[in-house]
């Protein structure tokens, strides 16, 4: 049976694989495993619970609040709430236990739940296996006054965009420049306008009237050209895209070339070292940045520690190596001053702040980093588990590794989320990346087909 979780929470089609009594089980259970882990310390524990706009995500929270109210545990409704905002508020607030539910950049039918412990830090991987083994099992219930209260703060996200505004350091840290920022209309259509505003941004919103249904829909970070166009249009200086739960950031320059998660990265990694506060002088990136970054970083005398898929795994080495900076290709970026997750308006802010204080576009810092022809294919239908057990399999990777060198480099990955192999080649031309891919997708295809 395929694993609950995947690498950021349960996602799945609302209503029909997430459904409500798979939601109050859930909470039901990680209230009970977070309890005997020992999270709540003997106290009455309060959870704080947020959520994108998705019209689902209102029967789910729903479902979630009275699952954890029933396991005695008091809540916080915090309405519509960008997931870093919900992270950071169970930190300010010393909350026990955050709850997320939002399906992030998938389409509006999905919809999912992530939680956050104490500190406002995404689960371990034991802690959501003991969770999903708790589902359905009996318990005791409490009764009288030992149930759960629920009350609501809407108000408390503005505590978050506060937060967002004093992380640049000064008022108005970005007065004259113009910006277009694609919200996804989703959970930071009001948020991220707010934080830029206040930090003396002109800013154009554009996707930022969520009505339920048209989150992700053709806009934000996976579909950016209403974006490109508009920032052209606009003679913007750069322009930000969100996603639907704002834990992600890509951006746009003057000229509307997408700016994505690496290059961010390797722009944020030299402005820490230079002011002296790249710990190691290492930056923390996953399996799946390109190799171009690497060789960027190496240039600029900077480390790049590489983690598994998924922000939480590049948290993981930044808390454990006190590393400062860290996140993904997909733009999800982790400042570990100002945050513990992936936060999406953050690092737009920082950003800009970047080019306001360097004098210099986006495109020109952008230009610090050149990306290798990369190619992902992604094979349906067949047996991830096998895949790095595979031995035909293993022996073509080898074989077209040994044929790269070190001008590029392969990368066989299945996906936590879906049945799915992911194969990508990074080479110095786009004709033999492609060709070494399709060359390899055809051995995964035929030796692990189902």
């Amino acid at each position: 049976m395929a694993r609950l979780f995947g690498t950021d929470g349960v996602r799945g089609v609302a209503n029909s694989e997430l459904t409500a009594e798979l939601a109050l089980d859930l909470s039901v259970a990680a209230a009970h495993i977070l309890g005997e882990a020992g999270a709540f310390e003997g106290h009455r524990p309060t959870a704080l619970v947020g959520r994108d706009p998705r019209a689902s995500g209102e029967f789910l929270e729903a479902a979630v609040v009275a699952g954890l109210a029933s396991a005695g545990v008091d809540v916080v409704r915090l309405g519509v709430t960008p997931t870093p905002g919900v992270a950071y508020l169970v930190g300010e607030l010393e909350a026990d236990l955050g709850v997320m539910i939002s399906a992030s950049h998938n389409p509006m039918p999905d919809n999912g739940i992530k939680f956050f412990s104490k500190g406002g830090v995404k689960l371990d991987d034991y802690l959501e296996d003991a969770i999903e083994a708790r589902m359905g099992e009996d318990w005791d219930r409490p009764t009288g006054a030992r149930v759960g209260r629920i009350r609501s703060d809407l108000g408390a996200v503005e505590g978050y965009v506060a937060h967002l505004v004093s992380s640049l350091g000064g008022d108005r840290s970005l007065d004259g420049l113009k910006v277009v920022i694609d919200c996804a209309n989703g959970a930071a259509s009001t948020t991220a306008l707010e934080a830029f505003a206040a930090q003396g941004a002109q800013i154009v919103p554009i996707h930022a009237e969520p009505d339920g249904v048209n989150i992700n829909d053709n806009c934000g970070s996976t579909h950016m050209r209403d974006l490109i166009e508009r920032v052209k249009a606009e003679g913007a200086d750069l322009g930000i895209a969100l996603d639907g739960d704002a834990d992600r950031c890509l951006a746009v320059d003057h000229e509307g070339n997408v700016v994505d998660g690496d290059h961010i990265l390797a722009i944020l990694a030299i402005a820490l070292k230079e002011e002296h506060s790249l710990p190691a002088d290492t930056l923390v990136a996953t399996v799946m940045s390109n190799l171009g970054l690497i060789n960027a970083m190496r240039d600029h005398g900077i480390r790049v520690d590489q983690t598994k898929v998924g922000d939480r795994y590049v948290l993981e080495s930044m808390n454990a190596n006190g590393f400062a900076l860290g996140g993904e290709q997909s733009g999800h970026v982790i400042i570990a001053e100002f945050a513990n997750t992936g936060d999406g308006t953050l690092t737009g802010l920082h950003l800009a702040a970047r080019m306001v204080r360097t004098g210099r576009s986006l495109k020109d810092l952008a230009s610090v980093m050149m990306v290798l022809p990369q190619v992902i294919i992604n094979v349906r239908g067949v047996d991830k588990l096998r895949a790095g057990v595979d031995l035909p399999v293993q022996q073509a990777v080898g074989a077209a590794s040994r044929e790269l060198g070190e001008t590029g480099r392969v990368l066989l990955r299945p996906s936590g989320t879906e049945p799915v192999v992911r194969v990508m080649v990074e080479a110095p031309t786009d004709e033999q990346a492609r060709r070494i891919a399709e060359e390899l997708a055809d051995t995964v295809r035929t030796r692990l087909a189902l």
